[in-house]
């Protein structure tokens, strides 16, 4: 018996509708810090900042922009589910956190501004600024700050 080959006939591509994925909210951590994948630049920073919840991403957004008129060529990264800044990638001199009241801005070197932000830590070097919702930001001392520690070596981390 002789076989017979059989040919297929190849259906025509038929364009498919492909839905835009809508990336799903990040999660919210303790404190409703958002958890933002690890990342170098301004996305990921800008993304964390989008999420941060309530009155908290206004501030986020202030804060970044006035790191960045004060330092144009910032470095920028999300570690830690926190940006950084830095003037180079690698040494860092501030990052930003969310906790439940408030948003915390901790200067690596703040020992080292003067003055220094009114903030203790248990490390000898940092010192920190906590934002609490209707605080009003001394946006003058806080520029001044973000320059100095710009010309600080800043953290390796």
């Amino acid at each position: 018996m002789a076989k017979t080959k059989k040919t297929a006939k190849k259906k025509a591509a038929t364009p498919r509708k492909i839905a835009a994925k809508k990336s799903p909210a990040p999660k919210l951590l303790s404190g409703g810090n958002p958890q933002i994948a690890k990342g170098y630049g301004d996305e990921p920073v800008q993304a964390y900042i989008a999420a941060m919840p309530g009155w908290k991403s206004a501030v986020g957004k202030r804060i970044d922009a006035l790191i960045v008129r004060a330092l144009p060529g910032v470095k920028k990264a999300v570690k830690w589910n926190s940006p950084f800044y830095g003037v180079e990638e690698g040494r860092w001199f501030l990052s930003l956190h969310v906790f439940t009241r408030y948003v915390k801005i901790a200067f690596f070197d703040g020992a080292s501004l003067d003055p220094m932000p009114p903030g203790a830590s248990k490390q000898k070097k940092v010192r920190y600024l906590d934002i609490h919702e209707g605080d009003e930001l001394d946006e003058k001392q806080f520029i001044a700050w973000v320059k100095q520690a710009g010309k600080l070596p800043g953290e390796r981390m």
